[in-house]
């Protein structure tokens, strides 16, 4: 009986370590984050339509787990400054939203649409869902953003994350079944890297991309990140409230 009870437990053990082996981590030293996924994304590249239409390229890094859905869309916002200027140029008299001279909105109301770009996002993800159970300002290794909790129309749930970094927006999602472990642990392992993949964590100061992003105040300083495969910077202690209770 001794060795039926070793042999169970080896196997036991066996199994366990290939289930914890199937989340690794994930880093974009090109798109400047890190997340754990259960194996190797696919990477799309894709086109993102802004609240006021700007067309912007993107990357869509997703995979599938049996039922379960894990991805991270990418939006790079940098070129949207030149095409504001592009669009005041060739606006129609009267248009007061692409005037040349837009001041703190910027040549075709950019500036305005870049900082709305957390909020915008935000909104079409609750758009899909049948109902918002949490929605809250948090942050992801000291940057801001929006966390969100949805049960959607056929009571799989969603955790989202959404924030801006560099002028880039982040929209992170994990869905489950109803009736599976939420997604909470994949909401909190996004973290953001710098160009050599080292994990970034800026000190005392929440950054804000609409003032640290877009040049209105000088960046925080960043320290106390990790290198890649380390741990990562977590958002406030409710952060991953109800994490892994199955609803």
């Amino acid at each position: 009986m001794r060795v039926v009870a070793i042999a169970i437990t080896l196997v036991l053990s066996i199994v366990g370590s290939a289930a914890a082996q199937e989340w690794e981590e994930f880093v974009s030293k090109e798109d400047g984050f890190k997340v754990d996924f259960p194996g190797k994304p696919k990477i799309t590249d894709m086109t993102w339509k802004s609240q006021l239409d700007y067309i912007l390229p993107g990357k869509a890094y997703s995979i599938e787990k049996g039922k379960e859905r894990y991805s991270m869309t990418v939006v790079d916002y940098r070129p949207i400054e030149q095409q504001g200027i592009d669009r005041s140029k060739t606006c129609e008299e009267g248009n007061q939203q692409c005037r040349q001279n837009a001041g703190v909105m910027g040549p075709g109301y950019w500036r305005h649409d870049e900082r709305g770009g957390v909020m915008y996002a935000t909104f079409k993800l609750i758009q899909k869902a049948a109902k918002v159970t949490s929605l809250a300002w948090e942050w992801q290794d000291m940057v801001e953003g929006n966390f969100l909790q949805l049960t959607n129309p056929d009571e799989s749930r969603t955790f989202a994350y959404v924030a801006m970094h560099e002028n880039k927006l982040y929209i992170l999602e994990g869905t489950v079944p109803k009736g599976y472990p939420e997604p909470g642990l994949f909401q909190q392992s996004m973290g953001f890297v710098d160009a050599n993949g080292n994990g970034l964590r800026y000190q005392n100061v929440i950054y804000s991309n609409a003032y640290h992003g877009m040049g209105v105040y000088p960046k925080p300083g960043a320290g106390g990140g990790f290198p890649a495969g380390g741990q990562g910077g977590q958002g406030a202690p409710n952060a991953n409230q109800n994490q892994g209770a199955a609803r």
